[in-house]
């Protein structure tokens, strides 16, 4: 028999089994040698008080073990494909390769084609972006196997919950190698040191079940029948047949120009572009944790969000680093962006978030001889632009103390940073737009009020980040899912405007892929 229970701990208490167990047999009333074993279905960390808490929901095991319970762990089954109807999936991020494992699911044979290459070559690319900054426009950061969550915090978070099954995508995940916590706790991640080995197993299933994925394989053009797109023509002039899933990623901007050129329609969309901001981790610790002692043994590294208005547009943290490292993000030669990760144990000394301003797409006026609507991307290139030249042309990053950024000071010396092609003094506040710099200074100094100590001259402001989301949104019909005016054309996940992170980006992915598994079949 089973029962379950709520519980709110101390945060040793909630980190030992003994003590978790005993907990659960007091809230039911009964002799604690009667729970067998305890099971923690969910996990949360309450930090809003002084003292720190856990609260958790667990699945108690009374008088013996019900190995029924742990069906809900079992991984899903996928079929043979191998004869299948085929579908093209272009991407072989979250979007393609949840989209390609929910055509398989759905009996449709999935061709992945990814412009970059596999998780383990792509290794030597990051390597040659971090030491010399020769960026691959095919592989780097952005563009390989896994896309650029490949090599990111892996986090799990979303609040994309009504937009299809979360526990299901956590699931698979946890099939493919991911470790149980993340179907547990409230902001489960991977880790960018375990992630790319679950990209793998998730290719195995994909390669195992019929489906095939294709490396180096950039698509250059869509082939179209009418208003009907039937293949895709590639970099090296290869075609191929069927119907397509469009999950590029946010950085494919060639794929923009592409599909303008071949008359695909695409509307502009509001992004949010700003810096990367480093403290050190334990300063993070003491504020979040309320301790000067920091988070102690049994916390993890801790997390903040931020958020104000400031002159009528947003003004928000993104993509919350605890314990990690900021990383050079150009997807091609002569930009300058930076972005963060994780590994799974977030151990670094350093906490890095990205601090960011909305901009809409009325905030922008296109400018003589551009296309109306790529004109956020044209924001986001002249901001890169703009860093790359600060920084002689290098993937060094122009950074600058906190506390100097606000005071609008260039900073005598920097603090030690996580960012590995190294930090250069410049006037972050002068090379930004200013409609963003004088945001994000009072956005600041308004942190600091609600949490004394966020403004830290140890706290590092690290330029630019530019690549929250995609530039544009590919319009598409709400009920199939295809392109409002080409059938056959499923534009999919972060690129196309319709998620924001891993999780998002897997279950838009999937709903695509049931539409178009619903017209093929």
């Amino acid at each position: 028999m089973t029962q379950t229970v709520d519980l709110r701990l101390t945060p040793r208490d909630a980190a030992t089994p003994a003590s978790v167990a005993a907990a659960a047999a007091a809230a039911l009333h009964i002799a604690a040698a009667r729970v067998v074993r305890a099971d923690i279905l969910r996990r949360s960390i309450d930090a809003r008080q002084r003292r720190v808490m856990v609260n958790l929901k667990v699945r108690a095991h009374i008088d013996s073990v019900d190995v029924s319970a742990d069906a809900e762990y079992a991984p899903p089954q996928w079929p043979d494909v191998t004869d299948a109807p085929s579908a093209i999936v272009v991407g072989a991020g979250p979007a393609g390769l949840f989209a390609a494992l929910e055509l398989i699911e759905c009996g449709v044979r999935p061709i992945v084609l990814e412009r970059g290459k596999d998780v383990d070559s792509r290794r030597a690319d990051l390597v040659a972006v971090n030491r010399t900054g020769t960026v691959d426009p095919d592989s780097n950061y952005c563009f390989g196997e896994g896309g650029a969550g490949a090599y990111s915090d892996g986090k799990l978070y979303t609040r994309s919950h009504k937009r299809g099954p979360v526990e299901k995508v956590l699931r698979i995940f946890h099939a493919h190698g991911a470790q149980r916590e993340i179907l547990v706790d409230a902001h489960p991640h991977i880790g960018t040191d375990r992630l790319p080995g679950v990209i793998k197993a998730i290719r195995g299933t994909i390669e195992r079940c019929g489906g095939e994925i294709r490396f180096g394989t950039r698509v250059a053009g869509l082939i179209t029948d009418g208003q009907r797109c039937t293949g895709v023509t590639c970099a090296d002039g290869a075609e191929v047949q069927g119907p397509v899933i469009l999950a590029t990623g946010h950085s494919a901007r060639d794929v923009y120009a592409m599909l303008l050129d071949s008359g695909i329609a695409l509307q502009p969309k509001g992004i949010a572009v700003g810096v990367r901001l480093e403290h050190p981790q334990h300063l993070i610790d003491c504020l979040q944790y309320h301790s000067p002692q920091g988070r102690g043994k049994y916390l993890p590294a801790a997390e903040y969000s931020m958020l104000t208005r400031v002159d009528g547009r947003a003004v928000y943290s993104f993509c919350m680093c605890p314990g990690g490292y900021i990383i050079p993000a150009a997807s091609a030669p002569g930009q300058m962006v930076v972005n963060g990760m994780s590994p799974a144990n977030r151990g670094t000394q350093w906490a890095n978030s990205g601090m960011v301003v909305e901009i809409l797409p009325e905030d922008i006026e296109p400018q003589p001889g551009q296309r109306p609507e790529l004109r956020m991307m044209y924001l986001q290139q002249e901001i890169e632009t703009t860093f790359f030249e600060a920084a002689s042309k290098t993937q060094k990053a122009p950074a600058q103390r906190m506390t100097d950024f606000v005071a609008g000071r260039l900073s005598d010396s920097l603090p030690r940073s996580s960012y590995p092609p190294g930090l250069m003094s410049a006037r972050v506040d002068r090379l930004l737009p200013q409609s963003v710099a004088k945001r994000l200074q009072e956005a600041f100094t308004v942190f600091d009020r609600k949490q004394r100590g966020f403004l830290s001259s140890e706290a590092t402001v690290v330029g630019d980040e530019t690549r929250t989301s995609a530039p544009v949104r590919i319009p598409r019909d709400a009920d199939s899912m295809c392109h409002i005016a080409t059938a056959g054309l499923y534009p999919c996940g972060e690129g196309a405007g319709y998620a924001g992170g891993i999780v998002s980006a897997a279950l838009d992915g999937m709903a695509c892929a049931r539409a178009l598994a619903a017209s093929l079949l």
